[in-house]
């Protein structure tokens, strides 16, 4: 660009000379020009502390230090810390169990070494002080702590011990992956670069509901340095996509249905010219009436989202129904009617979603992403690009946290297009502002209960009728919704129920997995409902659950027996101690402490047909070494070190 100047940095302990804007990121110059992806992007915002660098002996966001600031610093990242062997502070992570998905873990560990660095010993409220700029979304702050501590020569609790572990099953033993983490030579799909790459960028709709009369990319063809601009005609195969239905457009086609659908493509020579190459895309919309709500979905006069969809706007209908409701409330002493509603839910992943794809000399494709269902990414693709599957190979990489929210395909279909009629690489990544706005979130609802008890506590009848909102596409919709109906009582058992539950098409954001997976909405109103119950009839909400929670030879809603694996009361009985030995009733001023308390429970008895097959294969080796296959993805809850675990246990080798 014309307005670059020649900066000098020492990166690392080695001076470096290097090109940039004086508005340029020091972010952006670590990992573009330098190759240091250490140093992570997650929010380009300077909200998550993930690309946290030691610049001048001080630490930084790197993303909010424009390089006009950082002519002659010294700068340490991740990979300066370590000289050849684990830094100590790495060395603590590790031992201590604190990364987990490891895309924030850089940008913690430099921050706790400034933070040790200025204090050797810090207290509990300089160290809390030291980290205020770090997230961590999966590891959990505890773990971060006690590394934090250990590195500092402090004491730490030691971990619980396992009454009677097993060879390698039941043993706190490092994480696989751990070193790669800790050191920042993990590779997620944004660290990866190749020669001649080019950079996808997705023209977004403005509207929630508009008829798509016309793309015109014409003008953006033109600009210097797009490679293509596509649209759906240009989708060799099947124009749709979905994990669950198939009812997603790639690009769309005929009208747009939320805020966030994919119009158009520009595939550039850089990421700055995909983005004013946006600007130069014309479309004309017809706007039309927007569905803003599952009821208002519900309506007969509702226009449809999906013409042709055989329900119309509902996405599923369930109805669960067991014993006599109608006598149930007859026999009831109390009977309390409520209306909940939870709000959509952000997974805020750390790691927005990136793909790079590379058309391979063979006719093949590759697509390297962080999916948490990489067999159906591969499906997905394979068909838009019209190509038998074997031709599609997916490979994920290091995922920086998914919650759900990455089991929809994001970029990966879009990367494939571009890379398939460009024969050449082609990556895009999200910013945090386009993930938040397109990705699926947790359904909001609408769920109305009715619940009868005897004066003792006893839940005799129940009813629910449930709204969820499913967004634009189906996702996975109808699983989630299903889960929310199996679990609609929460883990206690009702002799007489009915439950009705609607997942509806509205132009909201799409609605799909998210960690509970629609059992969390249902638990809330639930467990909300059992404390109205309990008040009204004066007992405990301790005693409401004792009265009624789920044990060996109880009944589900779902109608199954339980004859094993249910150890909820004897938690319950723990708990309830624990209570009655720290009673919280301290005042502070207008502020009070107290126990709260709520159940609940997931999936159990009830699969749904969603995720109920999983297998792997096992390959031992003459010298004693064995291969474990498994298709499930590594999203940061440790698989690859819990198979590792599984496998030696049973075949009765080390780890």
């Amino acid at each position: 660009m014309s307005d670059s100047e020649t900066y000098n940095l020492v990166v690392n302990g080695t001076a470096r000379q290097v090109l940039a804007t004086p508005k340029t990121l020091l972010m952006d110059v670590l990992r573009d020009q330098l190759r240091l992806t250490g140093t992570k992007d997650g929010c380009s915002t300077g909200h998550c502390g993930s690309c946290m660098v030691i610049k001048d002996g001080e630490p930084v966001r790197a993303c909010l230090v424009p390089m006009k600031r950082s002519d002659n610093a010294h700068i340490t990242t991740i990979e300066g810390l370590a000289n050849g062997a684990l830094h100590p502070i790495q060395q603590a992570y590790i031992d201590q169990g604190a990364t987990q998905c490891g895309f924030c873990t850089p940008g913690f560990i430099m921050a706790t070494k400034a933070l040790l660095d200025k204090h050797p010993d810090p207290t509990l409220a300089q160290i809390y002080d030291g980290h205020k700029f770090n997230i961590c979304r999966c590891t959990g702050h505890n773990a971060i702590l006690r590394a934090i501590q250990q590195a500092a020569g402090q004491p730490v609790a030691a971990l619980p011990a396992v009454k009677q572990p097993l060879n390698a099953i039941s043993r706190p033993l490092p994480r696989p992956d751990a070193i790669a983490k800790v050191t920042g030579a993990g590779i997620y799909a944004d660290d990866l670069y190749v020669e001649g790459m080019l950079y996808a960028r997705a023209l977004r709709s403005a509207h929630p509901h508009a008829l798509l009369n016309h793309v015109d990319v014409s003008r953006a063809k033109m600009l210097p340095g797009v490679v293509a601009v596509l649209t759906a005609a240009d989708i060799p195969g099947r124009k749709d996509c979905g994990v669950h239905e198939i009812d997603w457009p790639v690009l769309c086609y005929d009208k747009v249905r939320y805020v966030g659908d994919a119009v158009a493509l520009v595939v550039a020579e850089s990421e700055d010219i995909a983005a004013r190459a946006l600007e130069l895309i014309d479309v004309d919309y017809t706007l039309l009436p927007v569905i803003s709500g599952p009821k208002e979905a519900a309506q007969p006069d509702a226009v449809l989202l999906h013409a042709h969809h055989p329900t119309g706007n509902f996405k599923a209908k369930y109805h669960l129904e067991n014993g006599d409701v109608d006598k149930g409330f007859a026999e009831s002493d109390v009977i309390v009617e409520r209306e909940y509603r939870t709000q959509f839910v952000e997974h805020a992943f750390i790691e927005p979603e990136a793909a790079l794809a590379m058309p391979e000399a063979n006719g093949r494709l590759t697509v390297y992403c962080g999916g948490q269902i990489p067999f159906g990414d591969r499906e997905q693709i394979a068909a838009s690009l019209n190509v038998p599957e074997e031709r599609v190979r997916v490979i994920n990489c290091l995922i920086g946290g998914g919650f759900g929210g990455k089991e929809d395909v994001s970029v990966q279909v879009h990367v494939a297009l571009a890379a398939w009629l460009t024969k050449r690489p082609v990556k895009m990544v999200l910013s945090r502002a386009e993930s938040l706005r397109v990705h699926p979130k947790r359904h909001a609802t609408i769920i109305k209960l009715k619940t009868g008890a005897k004066k003792d506590g006893t839940l005799v009848a129940h009813t629910a009728e449930i709204y969820g909102d499913g967004g634009a596409y189906a996702s996975l919709s109808n699983h989630v919704m299903l889960r929310a109906t199996t679990h609609a009582a929460g883990p206690n058992e009702v002799p007489n129920v009915r439950v009705d539950t609607y997942a509806m098409y509205t132009n909201n954001v799409p609605c799909g997995a998210f960690r509970g997976f629609g059992v969390t909405q249902s638990g809330f109103a639930m467990e909300s409902q059992m404390n109205v119950l309990a008040a009204e009839l004066g007992i405990s909400p301790l005693e409401m659950r004792r009265k009624n929670i789920l044990a060996v030879g109880k009944q589900t809603l779902a109608g199954h027996t339980l004859t094993e694996s249910c150890g909820l009361p004897d938690c319950l009985e723990l708990v309830a101690a624990e209570m009655e030995r720290h009673p919280f009733v301290a005042v502070e001023g207008d502020k009070r402490r107290a126990w709260g308390l709520a159940c609940a429970y997931k999936n159990t008895g009830f699969g749904s047909g969603a995720y109920d097959a999983a297998g792997a294969e096992v390959e031992v080796y003459a010298n004693g070494r064995a291969a474990v296959r498994a298709g499930a993805a590594e999203i940061g809850q440790g698989l690859v070190g819990v198979l590792a675990q599984i496998v030696a246990e049973e075949v009765g080798a080390p780890q």
